[in-house]
């Protein structure tokens, strides 16, 4: 199978107009999205990745047994991520874990895109996502009870639901993910959602690790900037925009085991991967139980249909696709 990127055009249309719905598949929005940012300075040498640790893999049941595992988050925590929109928190899982993660995910990659992400500099950026459908183990990883929990403490609610994962590689060379927040992206009527971004490789700052702006109310700064669907405007416009403000970032490595938890009203933007090995991440947005459809998903909410299938705008957001990941159901 050739990569073949399909070419949305624009060029007749109102360039400020998102309202209509996205009408092709994921990996074409990613073509497009990645394409609104501004990476006019984002050039540099390719780096030579160091190798990645040899540790001991676990098994599959192992990995099972450890994603069930509750993972205990401090207060202090807590209030940082409700101030900030974002913690980083260390040693979610395992060395083992996370590199057995990443040898599932670039699997699928080679068996979808017929490239091996890491072999040369193909300055793209490749998506997948529903991944925990078709495969038991990466299920274990979507549906994680550690994973929800956690989201669920850092939120504040109850009960929370999948929206849906991500399988995001920025392969070696491939420029900057745009300035943005989640808000945009998912149709929900409620501010009670969490992403959660495992890095599959130790992340230094030459590949490209996600940074996020802090506090979390910074995005009413950029409240006025207009989003446009071609061009790299919405982009420059919010860099300014936090420059001139002095808006705080934080742009740190991620090492073996560590993952960011970002609420959807959370700036947030990644560099360039400067690096020869993709940065390959695997992100699971999870939401408050009860949440409803927005009445009127636009262009820039994706293919959401596709995860929550027979959900129509204005219906509760609970399809079998968006499975209860906490609290667990023993029965």
């Amino acid at each position: 199978m050739k990569i073949v990127q399909d070419k949305i055009n624009f060029e007749k249309s109102d360039p400020n107009d998102i309202s209509k719905p996205w009408d092709s598949n994921n990996q074409a929005w990613w073509d497009w999205y990645v394409g609104l940012a501004d990476n006019k300075n984002s050039k540099c040498k390719i780096i030579k990745s160091k190798p990645l640790p040899n540790v001991k893999i676990p098994s599959d049941d192992e990995i099972v047994s450890e994603l069930a595992e509750t993972y205990t988050l401090k207060n202090d925590q807590i209030i940082f991520f409700r101030k900030n929109g974002f913690i980083k928190l260390k040693k979610v899982f395992t060395p083992g874990t996370v590199l057995k993660l990443r040898a599932e995910l670039i699997n699928l990659l080679k068996k979808e895109f017929n490239v091996d992400p890491d072999k040369g500099a193909n300055d793209r950026f490749l998506s997948l996502e529903m991944i925990w459908l078709e495969n038991k183990l990466l299920r274990s990883y979507v549906l994680s009870p550690r994973l929800g929990q956690i989201s669920a403490d850092l939120l504040g609610v109850s009960k929370i639901r999948l929206y849906h994962d991500n399988v995001l590689a920025k392969q070696s060379g491939c420029g900057r993910t745009p300035w943005h927040y989640d808000d945009h992206h998912f149709p929900l009527d409620t501010n009670d959602v969490v992403t959660a971004w495992i890095p599959a490789q130790p992340t230094p700052l030459e590949m490209g690790p996600l940074s996020f702006a802090y506090p979390l109310d910074v995005h009413k700064l950029v409240n006025a900037i207009k989003f446009e669907k071609k061009g790299s405007s919405y982009d420059r416009g919010v860099a300014e925009v936090f420059s001139k403000n002095r808006v705080s970032v934080n742009e740190t490595p991620f090492e073996l085991g560590e993952v960011s938890f970002h609420h959807n009203l959370n700036f947030h933007t990644a560099s360039r991967n400067g690096t020869s090995r993709s940065r390959i991440a695997l992100a699971n947005t999870y939401y408050r139980d009860g949440a409803r459809v927005i009445n009127s998903p636009t262009m820039v909410s994706g293919d959401w249909q596709k995860f929550m299938p027979n959900v129509k705008p204005g219906d509760i957001a609970a399809s079998p696709l968006n499975p209860i990941c906490w609290p667990v159901d023993d029965n």
